[in-house]
């Protein structure tokens, strides 16, 4: 990752030089003026990013190596000129997954085997797949970004790589001093009968309540005392074909809370690691096969009125001859290891689906 050994500071150096001062956030953010040179930036953290700002473990290496840890691009007024594209007809080979489903469900066992040994209460699974592909992926790109219930929904490209986010979860957002995340435990299929055994499920609720739990304790790193409230617990989301449960929590920034400050608390994010996250990710270290790349991190804007970035759940990456996905969920003392397995292959199902051009 280099140095500093933090390397948020050099991405806030970075668009301080640009006139987008993340310094310190708590304060009221400026208003949109057309009159500025920059209007804003987007800024992209891998999941190994996020593991590093917290010196926790970075796991197996990125099966899309091409795609980097960080990257923070400035955008300034004006017309875009995407100029004249020659693309090639953009083809899918057969999926090969990075683990069958029996090695998935063994990881989710001994998950439970570390959870009964005290060693952790909930770990997040994250399995990858990859295909062969050619041709222009532009295209199949933003029919991926395009997925209904995409709140976080955009591409990015870079020499031989190229990633698109259809993210509908919140890893966090400031305006105005306040800050707020919006994890996401939870899923179902979205039709009557699995919202209302989302909405009875006690494993479920007591995972969601985990992570919100943990959510709540990484505001408070940064917020003013006695400030940080839940203000939605288990509301009910739709994404694409499933039902996921989401909830948020709020607090009030610190004086002189920055960028760098905010992402070393907020990150890696509590729903796609586990509780206590750092035991988690050793476990996570351990049991993944490959590395979750640029999934499970944070992608979004950030502008002179604050900054929103998602959570990089259901989001792809391609690189010279390969398209990759991921997707896994929570395991809980109550998780079944075939269901876990399935409940991954249903989240990845429309991501399959978009690049196919199903």
């Amino acid at each position: 990752m280099g140095e500093p050994d933090n390397p948020t500071v050099l991405v806030t150096e970075f668009l301080a030089a640009h006139g987008l001062a993340v310094g310190d956030l708590s304060r009221p953010g400026r208003e949109h003026d057309p009159e500025a040179e920059v209007c804003g930036a987007g800024l992209f953290l891998s999941a190994a990013a996020c593991a590093h700002l917290i010196g926790a473990p970075v796991g197996a290496a990125s099966p899309a190596a091409a795609v980097p840890d960080m990257v923070a691009v400035v955008y300034s007024h004006g017309a875009r000129h995407s100029g004249e594209r020659t693309a090639r007809p953009w083809q899918v080979g057969a999926w090969e997954p990075s683990w069958s489903p029996e090695a998935h469900a063994d990881a989710v066992s001994a998950v439970r085997a570390a959870i009964a040994d005290g060693d952790v209460y909930q770990v997040n699974l994250v399995g990858h797949a990859s295909a062969p592909c050619a041709g222009d992926p532009v295209p199949a790109l933003s029919r991926v970004a395009g997925l209904p219930g995409a709140r976080y929904a955009g591409t990015l490209t870079g020499d031989g790589w190229a990633l698109a986010c259809a993210s509908p979860e919140t890893l966090v957002a400031v305006a105005g001093g306040q800050v707020v995340t919006r994890p996401i435990k939870g899923t179902r299929p979205a039709t009557d009968a699995g919202r209302t055994e989302l909405l009875g499920s006690a494993k479920e609720r007591a995972e969601h309540v985990m992570i919100v739990d943990l959510e709540r304790n990484d505001l408070s790193l940064v917020a003013r005392t006695g400030t940080v409230r839940v203000d939605e617990l288990y509301a009910i989301r739709r994404w694409c074909d499933l039902w996921q449960a989401e909830s948020s929590v709020s607090a009030s920034l610190a004086p002189g809370v920055g960028l760098a400050d905010l992402l070393a608390a907020v990150c890696p994010g509590g729903s796609v690691t586990g509780t206590p996250k750092r035991a988690a990710l050793d476990l996570v270290a351990k049991l993944e096969p490959v590395g979750r790349g640029p999934s499970m991190g944070g992608f979004g804007w950030i502008s002179g009125a604050g900054l929103d970035l998602g959570l990089t759940i259901r989001t792809v990456a391609v690189d010279a001859d390969r398209v990759h996905i991921w997707a896994g969920g929570g395991i809980t003392w109550g998780s079944d290891p075939v269901a876990e397995v399935a409940e991954a292959d249903a989240k990845a199902a429309p991501l399959r689906a978009a690049l196919d051009g199903v």
